[in-house]
């Protein structure tokens, strides 16, 4: 690493130390020119497949495009933004495990349709009513059956979040739990 002081070759490293949760190396250099010290961050470069869009053009796959398409399905809906970002991660390493240069977007829409519905299920309706295309109330309706029939997915982190399938658990006005 060269010295971003003087521009000399060699430097020292002093320190290294974990850093953003584990995805990243911190380490404290020193110059052996100038005696500058400085601080380098090393991160793994992982490579995301380009995007094949429906009509056959492709794209860098653009990680801000997938943040705005799951936040805005999730808007005002009671699911912890720490929750979306780790959907979001868990959706492009699944991206990544596939090994593919290139992915259609259908197979994104339907990994962000997945990991929408674990995390709260009226995002995943307004997502896949406009993933899916509906032009009639009914689609919403045949989309909420489907839903309301296939096994449900193990729940993801989110606050208080109730189905619009099942009828909300109600407690006693005295607050403790009724015996069996």
């Amino acid at each position: 690493m060269h010295c971003p002081f003087c521009n000399h070759p060699e430097t020292k490293v002093n320190d290294s130390r974990l850093a953003a949760e584990g995805q990243q190396v911190r380490r404290r250099r020193e110059c052996l020119a100038c005696l500058e010290r400085f601080t380098t961050f090393e991160t793994a470069e992982l490579v995301m497949p380009q995007v094949i869009k429906s009509d056959q053009t492709r794209e860098p796959y653009q990680q801000n495009k997938l943040r705005a398409g799951m936040m805005s399905a999730l808007q005002k809906r009671p699911v912890a933004h720490e929750a979306m970002e780790a959907s979001l991660v868990r959706i492009e390493q699944k991206l990544r495990n596939l090994g593919e240069r290139e992915v259609a977007s259908r197979i994104i829409g339907e990994l962000v349709m997945e990991e929408l519905r674990a995390l709260d299920e009226v995002a995943y309706v307004r997502f896949a009513s406009i993933y899916r295309s509906f032009e009639r109330v009914g689609d919403f309706r045949d989309e909420i059956n489907r839903l309301a029939k296939s096994p449900k997915p193990v729940k993801l982190k989110s606050i208080d979040q109730l189905s619009f399938l099942e009828p909300s658990p109600t407690k006693p006005k005295d607050g403790k739990e009724p015996k069996p």
